[in-house]
């Protein structure tokens, strides 16, 4: 759904680009709070992976393809604001090295694949949550909701941008009908990718699911007997979601002895609270191998797997050359750059010019988004040393 030079007007397109800072800068404040030692790597990692998952277009339909938005993935993995960070970092990356999507086009990229698609998986994946036991198999159906609803609401959030700065005069009508068809499609591969992810993410370390870190929490209060203290995970309104805290400290409990545990059945010990303000917080354990497990995966899909794509064109290209969107589509800045369209120049084997560009990619993206979450980690760090 990356949206080329020419689809959009000028006033609109500063507009969208006013939005789209705002909206980062508030995402950058929002960060903080989200990032801890281990989720900054891993937030950059995340990025990397999006990428290269991105490069993965899958058919949908006759001659149409789709592939995946990503954000939706980057705010359960890491949350909203680290999330939409995490997906502008991947949209500047493409359209500043391989000429995917517009740079006057950036702004309306930002906010329709980022900000979008961030605010309305999140609320979705936390609602499901709130109101669904906390089990690991609701963390997945969640996922799979939040990332399916995500895609046809940028569409929508497409169609209205469209609606206000088109340059083409093209009925907003059929824009909105074929845009949120064939995106819903879409949002069924999305879904799929998102919820295979985040499941095997928490089926191995459900600590580093920041959406999720609440359920993993109670389950492991009900092992060892004690409340554990995690973070609230943040709402896209920066307050924390009701329930969020991992144990109730504080609570309420019974005084006398624990009723005994049996090969069936575990029974929390009775918790005063003094015992809650001491509670330990969930250990913690490297996630060295979860990142480097997720960085081979990132470097297999964009240097190899690629090549395997679907050729056709996406949801938004299709819809634009069907309906007539695209009559004043202008060239990129960057068409002469030595990785556009996903190929290294003047080198002439497919396979190897598109895997090198991927791995190119992957690599470039780990590095300026792993860059800019410590920075804003190590902001976070000063603040904190500052206050105490």
């Amino acid at each position: 759904m990356h949206v080329p030079d020419g689809f959009i007007d000028a006033p609109v397109s500063v507009a969208t680009g006013a939005v789209a800072a705002a909206a980062v800068a508030v995402s950058l404040r929002g960060a903080r709070r989200e990032l801890d030692e281990q989720a900054a790597p891993l937030a950059g990692l995340v990025a990397a992976f999006i990428f290269a998952v991105q490069m993965l277009n899958f058919p949908v339909a006759a001659g149409t393809s789709g592939h995946l938005l990503g954000g939706a993935l980057a705010a359960i993995l890491v949350g909203p604001y680290t999330g939409v960070l995490c997906v502008s970092v991947v949209l500047l990356m493409q359209g500043v090295l391989f000429a995917d999507g517009g740079l006057t086009a950036l702004g309306v990229n930002i906010t329709d694949m980022a900000v979008v698609t961030t605010v309305v998986a999140y609320g979705v994946f936390r609602a499901i949550l709130k109101i669904a036991p906390n089990r690991r198999r609701t963390v997945t159906v969640a996922s799979f909701a939040a990332a399916l609803l995500s895609v046809p609401a940028a569409a929508i959030a497409f169609t209205g941008i469209y609606a206000l700065g088109g340059t083409a005069d093209v009925a907003i009508g059929k824009v909105f009908t074929a845009m949120v068809g064939v995106h819903v499609l879409i949002g069924i591969g999305e879904a799929a990718i998102t919820a295979l992810t985040v499941g095997a993410v928490m089926a191995v370390r459900p600590d580093l699911v920041h959406g999720a870190r609440d359920v993993a929490a109670r389950r492991l209060e009900l092992r060892t007997g004690a409340p554990v203290r995690t973070p609230a995970p943040a709402s896209p309104d920066g307050s924390a979601v009701s329930g969020g805290s991992a144990a109730p400290a504080g609570a309420a409990r019974p005084a006398g002895p624990a009723a005994p545990a049996t090969a069936r059945t575990v029974t929390a010990a009775p918790a005063t609270k003094d015992d809650a303000d001491t509670a330990p917080a969930a250990p913690r354990r490297s996630a060295r191998r979860v990142w480097a497990v997720g960085l081979g995966a990132a470097l297999l899909c964009a240097g190899v797997v690629s090549f395997y794509a679907s050729a056709s064109p996406d949801g938004l290209e299709k819809v634009a050359a069907d309906k007539g969107i695209d009559q004043k589509t202008e060239d990129h800045a960057a068409k002469d750059s030595p990785l556009a369209d996903y190929g290294v120049k003047d080198i002439s084997d497919a396979r190897l010019s598109g895997g090198l560009a991927g791995v190119i990619g992957v690599g470039a993206t780990l590095a300026v988004g792993t860059g800019v979450f410590v920075v804003v980690r190590r902001r976070r760090a000063d603040a904190d040393a500052e206050a105490g």
